[in-house]
């Protein structure tokens, strides 16, 4: 998906250098999407232009004798941002797919150790709420504009909600039936 961010980030900042991108996806709290590090990100940026469907732009030399690259998308590039948009735009998953999977399981594990998996479950998307709320709190969607990524966290938030409380009544139920954790 790092592909996908950079080249439309680039589509929406053409002339951009890699360290005001990767800004931008920080500070647009994009790792809430998909994990990513710098080395990821750089990687990636490498690889579009390695492929063609990004290419440096001219620039003047910095004053700081530090070679700073710019890009943009090319034709090629527009065709790949298309294609993924499709890819990912049709992709639905499970959020908790690999937790379900381990759920699959659960009368084959031991109970306390299971409590303890759906705790951390609990404490992770308490964390999750937590950011998602920080991020809502500190945005708003402008009059006659529809902010996506704003709306997307709002989804999110409610998924997690309804997450976190189907967690905390499967703990609570565990616990009914084996009673509590020792």
């Amino acid at each position: 998906m790092i592909p996908l961010l950079i080249l439309g980030l680039l589509i929406q900042n053409p002339g951009a250098h890699g360290y005001e991108l990767l800004a931008l996806m920080e500070k647009r709290h994009y790792q809430y999407i998909v994990s990513f590090t710098k080395g990821s990100f750089y990687y990636n940026l490498q690889q579009l232009e390695e492929k063609g469907w990004i290419e440096q732009v001219q620039q003047n030399p910095s004053t700081s004798g530090r070679e700073i690259r710019s890009y943009k998308v090319t034709g090629s590039g527009m065709a790949e941002f298309e294609k993924l948009m499709v890819e990912y735009g049709t992709k639905s998953e499970y959020v908790n797919l690999q937790f379900y999977g381990a759920l699959l399981f659960a009368d084959e594990y031991d109970k306390n150790k299971l409590l303890a998996l759906i705790q951390s479950q609990i404490d992770q998307t308490r964390a999750r709420i937590a950011l998602l709320d920080a991020y809502l709190s500190n945005s708003q969607e402008l009059p006659g504009t529809i902010d996506y990524y704003r709306r997307m966290n709002e989804n999110s938030l409610s998924h997690h909600l309804v997450n976190l409380a189907w967690f905390e009544q499967l703990k609570t139920a565990i616990e009914a039936i084996e009673g509590p954790v020792a």
